[in-house]
């Protein structure tokens, strides 16, 4: 199949049916994610037992691709340990601005099906937007921006 026509079933799927959308009973980190420029205006909460994402969900108002990429995150994330879910955060993000290697793109699975956005400038900070949110719910911090410092185009590799 077509890596495009992929891109555009899964953002499709994951948009009109979000996995782990909504509000999460126990949550024990949570943060808040904005990107001021498109609109992109999320939480995430997430559940962690001993060293475990137990449990991972996300609401709030997005573009689609935001939202695709925050269901398959969630997916992605839960079940893992701290630092893995935090080594997926490093390796989305490498791989959504072209700084990741075709062997790391790889072992993102799944979520490879947004590799092509680093060809679409503008809506690479709509796509890394839940996992910077996710990073920082897992540091408690309260929120996370796509703009300033965190702007994933100007960060450098």
């Amino acid at each position: 199949m077509d890596p495009k026509q992929l891109y555009q079933e899964v953002i499709l799927d994951h948009n009109k049916k979000p996995r782990n959308y909504g509000k999460l009973a126990g949550a024990t980190h949570r943060a808040e994610g904005l990107n001021p420029l498109c609109g992109d205006h999320i939480w995430v909460e997430i559940k962690v037992a001993g060293d475990t994402v137990d449990a991972v969900a996300f609401e709030g108002q997005s573009c689609a691709i935001c939202k695709a990429s925050a269901s398959m995150m969630t997916g992605a994330v839960k079940g893992r340990s701290v630092g893995e879910a935090e080594s997926l955060v490093a390796g989305f993000r490498a791989m959504v601005t072209g700084k990741a290697s075709d062997e790391e793109t790889k072992r993102l699975g799944r979520l490879t099906v947004f590799a092509g956005i680093k060809d679409l400038p503008s809506r690479v900070k709509c796509a890394v937007l839940p996992w910077h949110t996710l990073h920082a719910a897992l540091r408690r911090d309260a929120s996370a921006t796509t703009e300033g410092d965190a702007d994933p185009a100007a960060q450098a590799g």
